[in-house]
C-alpha cells in the first residue's frame, strides 16, 4: 500500500510578538521539515534566513498585511522572532530538556529538565510603532557625531549580512552589533546640513572609529528605548551538589537547534 499521508490535527500556538503586536498562530514542525532545516545549516551567515523561512513556513495563522516571506522580514523585528520561535518551539518541543547549567558558586556543570512555558517572561513595547521610532544620541566623545538608533528587523539583519559579509575585515559579531544604528550623522562646518553615513559599510565603517565609552552611550539608549521589549527565558535552578540557587538565561536559538538534533 503507498502512503499518502495522515490526516492529523497539528496542535497549535498563538502568540502576539512583543514589539509590533501582531498575533500569529503556529503549528508544530514535522519530522520532514526538522530534517530540511538540519539540512540547510550551511553556513553561520544562513542560519537566520533558513530560521526565517522555517518560522515562516510554520505560521497558519497570520495577521493583516503579512502575506508573504518578504511582508515577515521586513515588518518583523529581531526581539519580535525571539517571540516567535519560541512558539515554534513551546508548541513543537514543549520541554527544554538536559539544558546544561554551570553554577555560579561551585563552577560544577549539571543538567536539568523544565517546561519551556515556565521560563517564559513577556514585557511589551509601549510605544504605538516601533520600526519607524529612532532615538537620536549624541555621542561624548566623538563629539559632533550623532547615532540614530532603532529596533532592527529580519530584513535589516538579512541585507547587512549579504552585503557585509564578504569583506575580509568583517565578521558576524560587529555586523549584528551595528544592526541598531540607523546612520551616523556629523556636524559640517561647511554647512547647516550634516554629513550623514547611511550606507551600511558606512555605518560599520563609522562605528569602529568611535571610542568604547561612546559605543556604551549607545547601547545604553538602545536598551532603554527598545532592548528591555521582548520576551526572556529564566530558569531558577538549584545546584545538584551544593544546593546554590540561582536564575539562569536560556539561549533559545541554541537550544532550538539543540533541540532539533536530539532524539
Amino acid at each position: 500500500m503507498t502512503f499518502t499521508g495522515f490526516k492529523v490535527k497539528y496542535p497549535e500556538y498563538e502568540i502576539v510578538t512583543p514589539q509590533t503586536k501582531k498575533s500569529y498562530t503556529f503549528r508544530s514542525l514535522t519530522v520532514s521539515e526538522e530534517e530540511r532545516m538540519k539540512g540547510s545549516m550551511i553556513t553561520t551567515t544562513k542560519v537566520a534566513e533558513h530560521l526565517n523561512k522555517c518560522i515562516f513556513d510554520s505560521i497558519v495563522s497570520k495577521p493583516e498585511g503579512i502575506k508573504t516571506l518578504e511582508d515577515f522580514v521586513k515588518n518583523t523585528t529581531l526581539k519580535d522572532r525571539d517571540a516567535l520561535l519560541y512558539a515554534l518551539y513551546h508548541i513543537t518541543y514543549e520541554e527544554i530538556r538536559n539544558y546544561e547549567v554551570a553554577c555560579r558558586a561551585c563552577q560544577k556543570s549539571y543538567s536539568v529538565t523544565v517546561k519551556a512555558s515556565n521560563t517564559f517572561n513577556y514585557n511589551p513595547y509601549p510605544g504605538d510603532d516601533v520600526l519607524t521610532n529612532q532615538i537620536k544620541v549624541d555621542l561624548p566623545i566623538t563629539t559632533g557625531v550623532s547615532a540614530f538608533v532603532k529596533q532592527s528587523t529580519l530584513f535589516d539583519e538579512l541585507y547587512s549580512t549579504k552585503e557585509l559579509g564578504s569583506r575580509p575585515d568583517m565578521n558576524l559579531d560587529i555586523i549584528t552589533e551595528t544592526l541598531i544604528v540607523d546612520r551616523f550623522e556629523e556636524e559640517n562646518e561647511k554647512s547647516s546640513e550634516p554629513k550623514v553615513y547611511k550606507d551600511r559599510i558606512d555605518v560599520v565603517d563609522a562605528y569602529k572609529a568611535i571610542t568604547a565609552k561612546d559605543k556604551r552611550k549607545i547601547y545604553s539608549a538602545y536598551e532603554q528605548a527598545f532592548g528591555n521589549y521582548g520576551i526572556s527565558l529564566k530558569m531558577k535552578s538549584g545546584c545538584k551538589f551544593c544546593n546554590n540557587e540561582d536564575v539562569y538565561d536560556i539561549d533559545l536559538v541554541d537550544n532550538f537547534f539543540r533541540a532539533m538534533y536530539s532524539v
